[in-house]
């Protein structure tokens, strides 16, 4: 196996704060020595689990970036027990250019795992997280939005792991987000997840899905920074206290999932795409979800799009021009109460 190309002066076993950078030997401009620097700090105190904590793995969805770097700045060395490893934008190149493939290969850095050293910039940082980063930790969250393609309901989700402790430390951590809904999803797109690699490793990843789209709302934002703070505080890496949706005044947390490749829904053909229903919101089987609506032909009806099934639209299409074969509904349903039972 070919060692990573990746330099870095952090030391992960080292007690105290770190800053520094990832360094990537890549000529991209007009020196043949250049290099992709992606920032990265870590701060570790004593005894306890070590996280990892990171975003931009798709570059258009920011929430996630911003709370870590809101984070990494305001955290105290007495208050960790453990260790913390910071990245806010794994995928710098990307965040820069508000896209969700690194524009500097087209690849998609969510779908390029197990890695290679020897490939492009985002085959060679998956190699690097897989063989580097998560041998060392006990905890990998990362953070995500829909992206400028898809709006969620914003959640925490997770999959539905088949190792049971493994699946009830997952479970525990996000419903430790206090979303109104712990989504669990399937794995539709193909092969290669970066949190599927970690779970082969035994790792407790937790995972969200913060709205989507080009606007973040600052309820939005202040769910993603307190939410993140609650999981550490859970996972007994940050001192504090505990709280659950009971303590913040609100209702459990509903487990929903989409585990079935039925319950996404995709545009036939291409259009303009009129949501009928706001994502949170429950629908019934045949209800009409939406329409498409076609700019050359304003004389066609459109095309009705429905739920092919009750469930909650959990998600549904961002932008109002749509290609065929874009995601248009996410469609979830409530976790059975056996599956509920081994979240305990």
């Amino acid at each position: 196996m070919s060692q990573t190309p990746i330099r870095t002066k952090i030391d992960f076993e080292k007690p105290g704060i770190q800053w520094g950078t990832l360094n990537i030997p890549f000529s991209y401009n007009l020196s043949g020595w250049s290099q992709l620097q992606i920032p990265i700090s870590t701060i570790a105190n004593g005894e306890g689990p070590t996280v990892l904590l990171m975003a931009g793995n798709h570059g258009d969805e920011y929430p996630g970036q911003i709370a870590i770097m809101k984070l990494m700045k305001s955290l105290n060395l007495d208050e960790i027990s453990g260790r913390i490893i910071f990245i806010p934008a794994i995928n710098i190149p990307a965040a820069k250019a508000a896209t969700r493939l690194s524009p500097l290969d087209g690849k998609n850095l969510n779908r390029c795992f197990p890695g290679n050293a020897d490939g492009t910039v985002t085959d060679i940082m998956a190699h690097y997280l897989t063989h580097e980063i998560f041998p060392r930790v006990d905890v990998v969250i990362d953070l995500h939005t829909g992206g400028r393609g898809v709006y969620f309901y914003p959640c925490a989700h997770m999959h539905l792991v088949d190792d049971l402790e493994q699946r009830r430390r997952m479970a525990q951590a996000t419903q430790a987000y206090n979303t109104d809904f712990s989504f669990l999803y399937a794995d539709i797109a193909g092969k290669g997840l970066l949190p599927v690699e970690a779970e082969n490793m035994g790792k407790t990843v937790v995972t969200t899905e913060m709205g989507g789209g080009e606007v973040t709302n600052a309820a939005v934002h202040r769910l993603s920074q307190e939410g993140l703070h609650n999981v550490l505080v859970h996972l007994k890496v940050l001192q504090g206290e505990e709280q659950s949706r009971s303590d913040l005044g609100l209702p459990p947390t509903r487990w929903i999932q989409a585990l079935d490749a039925e319950d996404y829904i995709f545009a036939p053909e291409s259009g303009l795409f009129e949501s009928f229903v706001d994502v949170g919101a429950d629908v019934a089987s045949g209800q009409p979800l939406g329409a498409l609506y076609f700019l050359e032909r304003p004389d066609r009806e459109p095309t009705i799009i429905q739920a092919n099934s009750a469930g909650i639209a959990i998600a549904h299409r961002g932008p109002t021009l749509t290609s065929q074969g874009d995601i248009l509904f996410c469609l979830a349903h409530d976790v059975e109460s056996d599956i509920l039972k081994t979240f305990a």
